[in-house]
């Protein structure tokens, strides 16, 4: 028997600490200097008279700015706050401590300096604009916690008119995780990815985007359903066609047979199921899943609950389980993916993060468990295997050079070197700083 009522205090505990430790810190990121300051004289060297140099060959060939300045590791994270989580829309400031958190995640993990920016527009056209005037500063845009439809539009609009890699997690980052996990899932059961029917519960921009990677994988877009909120979606859901053209299209590539209905048709049959929709409890119910195939794979990735607990969905039957949350076994979480596929790309300047790099990083996290040895409770690596990091972003960076996107070229081992030295860096200086209490202890009684 499950002990239901610690699992449910270990669940409820990230939640309780971060009311405490927010307020303590007052935020997750500052910024450090990373050039030396011998003494005041250096400031003539840093700003002026001497910045005027640096300057002047910047305007003379703009790529210089890459050589001169930190844009070439600068990442906005940019959100309006109208999708935050499992949240929903509760505002730009609201949203301000899940993008800094990832800010966080980004320098950690990735060795990337990313700046949280909340846009206090729900003005379709102004976000574009702002974010496209934002160009010169950085060499990367991660969008983040946006409401679909117009999601798909924004990413599509900036990633053909700006120079810069832009993408936006909710769905190039999701759907590269699940991916991951579902590699290795499939292993574990002794089924093949172009076999299995495969249920995307929930048809937002993750799913969304999820499905479409995992065809391009490999998988057989025949064997997808797509769930939302009305049900099955299938190709006499005339509702799709002009409001959600997203949707429409996965109607016209999946579910061969066309089938109605609720979960409980979807779910009949099915090898896998990967949820991205509403937070539960109970929002897959265990019944279910008692419907599905020999082995199932269920993936309930909703946050901050998932929706059906772990060890509801084992108690029904499922074999592999993943979730989103980082205090359960197999996180399929975007920070696996975000800080190593950014690392790569910035590194060899790419012009777009496609959907070719993303895969590559998904087979990257799915071969690093492998050769680790993967179960049940071991599909993806956890967010502590530090190593992963730059393998990933070297598989990122290999395909963007391949694939022609990329504006300089190094060798596999130059890659890794330059991925790994910015990683440990990263991680070194948050350790050095704590050694010496410039960051606070956090407090005892949590």
């Amino acid at each position: 028997m499950q002990d239901v009522e610690g699992l449910l205090k270990k669940a409820e505990k990230p939640g309780k600490e971060a009311l405490k430790l927010h307020p303590y810190y007052k935020g997750k990121i500052q910024i450090t200097a990373k050039c030396v300051v011998r003494n005041m004289d250096d400031f003539a060297i840093w700003y002026t008279p001497g910045v005027a140099k640096p300057c002047l060959e910047i305007k003379e060939d703009k790529n210089k700015v890459y050589e001169h300045t930190n844009k070439g590791n600068f990442v906005a994270v940019i959100s309006d706050g109208t999708r935050v989580l499992g949240l929903g829309d509760i505002g730009p400031e609201a949203g301000l401590p899940v993008m800094e958190g990832k800010a966080l995640l980004f320098k950690f993990l990735g060795g990337v300096d990313a700046v949280p920016i909340m846009l206090d527009t729900k003005d379709e056209e102004k976000f574009i604009e702002t974010v496209k005037l934002l160009q010169p500063s950085f060499g990367g845009i991660n969008l983040e916690d946006i409401a679909q439809p117009k999601c798909f539009r924004i990413l599509n609009r900036l990633r053909k008119e700006m120079e810069i890699p832009v993408w936006h997690d909710d769905q190039q980052g999701t759907a590269a995780i699940i991916l991951a996990g579902l590699i290795n899932a499939v292993k574990l059961v002794d089924k093949k990815l172009e076999d299995v029917k495969i249920v995307f519960f929930g048809s937002g921009a993750a799913n969304i985007r999820a499905a479409h990677i995992v065809i391009e994988a490999g998988a057989t877009p025949e064997n997808i359903i797509m769930v939302d909120s009305k049900g099955i979606i299938n190709r006499d859901r005339k509702d799709l066609e002009k409001k959600y053209p997203e949707k429409w299209e996965l109607a016209l590539k999946t579910n061969k047979n066309n089938i109605k209905g609720g979960p409980e048709v979807a779910f009949n049959g099915a090898d896998v199921v990967v949820g991205a929709s509403k937070p539960g409890p109970g929002t897959i119910k265990k019944e279910w899943i008692k419907l599905m195939a020999k082995n199932p794979i269920v993936f309930p990735c909703a946050n901050p609950v998932p929706e059906i607990w772990p060890w509801e969905a084992k108690e029904s039957g499922a074999v592999v389980i993943a979730t989103g949350r980082s205090d359960f076994p197999n996180q399929v979480n975007n920070s696996l993916g975000f800080p190593g596929i950014f690392r790569g790309a910035l590194d060899v300047r790419a012009k777009t993060i496609t959907d070719g790099m993303c895969i590559a990083a998904a087979k990257a996290l799915a071969k690093h468990a492998e050769q680790k040895g993967i179960t049940p409770e071991y599909i993806i690596p956890a967010m502590d295997e530090w190593e992963v990091f730059p393998k990933e972003a070297v598989a990122v960076a290999l395909k963007a050079i391949e694939e022609g996107v990329a504006r300089i070229t190094y060798t596999e081992k130059e890659l890794y070197e330059m991925a790994e030295k910015k990683i440990k860096a990263a991680r070194d200086s948050v350790k050095l700083l704590m050694e010496n209490k410039l960051i606070p202890p956090a407090p005892d009684d949590l």
